[in-house]
């Protein structure tokens, strides 16, 4: 498999989205603000390769003698953050949260190791092969944030207003939102992940949490009048998408508290979820155990496992359910 390049999608007043023409585990939107005097990234593809295509993209569209000077990172996950190194002269910002994120997630060289040096045999070797083999760190150094704020910060670029919010513990610990008054268009970052009629998506994966935070930013986004959300993931979306995403959000959290309730342990308890089947058209169904995981530690008031850890979980699970097994040995 092999990612040749991305869509790039024109939102009016120069405003852009870039859209990766698959989906899957890695493959983030982003978005350029163009003006006379300089342009923006928001969020960057994951690898260097990826994200020198989007930078050739966006030079296209940029005036002559102007380049990328400021990069807005809507989370530290890589695939929205590694990118950057592409920029070594932009000005990378990120919330102060998104800095303790920094430091449970992988470095870039150790993800490649774990990629491509991991036991192919094993669930979770022949799972991160699958999923992210297509993309090469071998050559990338970590990428460091160069401005930490909290709260509210406001940009211009050169007439762009640029209105930025960090977000509680949603996501991740260090989410923000983007907001663009001007063109009408929101950027979420990952507490949206989109899918619509025709464009289905993936399930959503959460690493913080609690669900009811990952809704409260949803309801923000929606608060601030935006006609155009370009989510973490998937198609853009109107507001009407957002609210059928919060919907989803909702299901996700009341089965999560009931099973719970139930005493049912949280790994069997997203197996049961993928078996009730209720979004169907939503791919990767076995990222359940990352967002239910941690909504069970809301619960639990229990600490944040490592990220192998995690993902062993979900590749076993995804093992399971491509075998049409999800718990105890019975079909799903």
């Amino acid at each position: 498999m092999s990612i040749t390049g991305g869509d790039v999608v024109d939102l009016g007043t120069g405003l852009y989205a870039w859209l990766p023409p698959k989906r899957g585990w890695g493959l983030a939107n982003c978005g350029l603000l163009v003006s006379p005097s300089g342009g923006l990234w928001i969020d960057t593809p994951y690898d260097p390769l990826l994200a020198g295509r989007f930078l050739v993209e966006s030079r296209k569209r940029l005036p002559d003698g102007v380049d990328i000077d400021r990069v807005i990172v809507t989370h530290a996950n890589g695939d929205h953050f590694w990118g950057a190194g592409v920029l070594p002269d932009a000005e990378i910002i990120a919330t102060r949260g998104a800095r303790e994120h920094i430091h449970y997630d992988p470095t870039p060289q150790q993800q490649h190791a774990l990629v491509t040096g991991g036991d192919r045999t094993t669930p979770l070797g022949a799972y991160l092969a699958r999923h992210f083999g297509v993309f090469d760190w071998s050559d990338t150094a970590p990428v460091r944030p160069t401005t930490y704020f909290t709260g509210e910060l406001e940009l211009t670029l050169g007439d762009h207003v640029v209105q930025v919010s960090s977000l509680p513990p949603a996501h991740t610990a260090g989410d923000l939102m983007v907001h663009l008054p001007a063109q009408r268009a929101v950027f979420s970052g990952d507490v949206i992940f989109s899918s619509t009629a025709g464009q289905p998506g993936d399930h959503p994966v959460h690493w913080a949490g609690p669900l009811d935070n990952v809704i409260a930013a949803c309801e923000r986004v929606l608060a601030t009048g935006a006609e155009v959300i370009v989510p973490g993931h998937g198609p853009v979306l109107d507001p009407a998408g957002v609210r059928e995403h919060i919907g989803y959000l909702a299901h996700v959290r009341d089965r999560a508290h009931a099973l719970h309730a139930a005493g049912v342990p949280a790994t069997e308890a997203a197996r049961r979820v993928i078996r009730e089947g209720r979004y169907p058209d939503l791919g990767l169904p076995e990222r359940l155990v990352v967002t239910i995981g941690s909504e069970y530690r809301h619960l639990d008031g229990s600490e944040l496992p490592g990220v192998l850890q995690v993902m062993a979980e979900v590749a076993v699970v995804a093992q399971e359910t491509a075998a049409g097994v999800t718990t105890g040995g019975e079909p799903a």
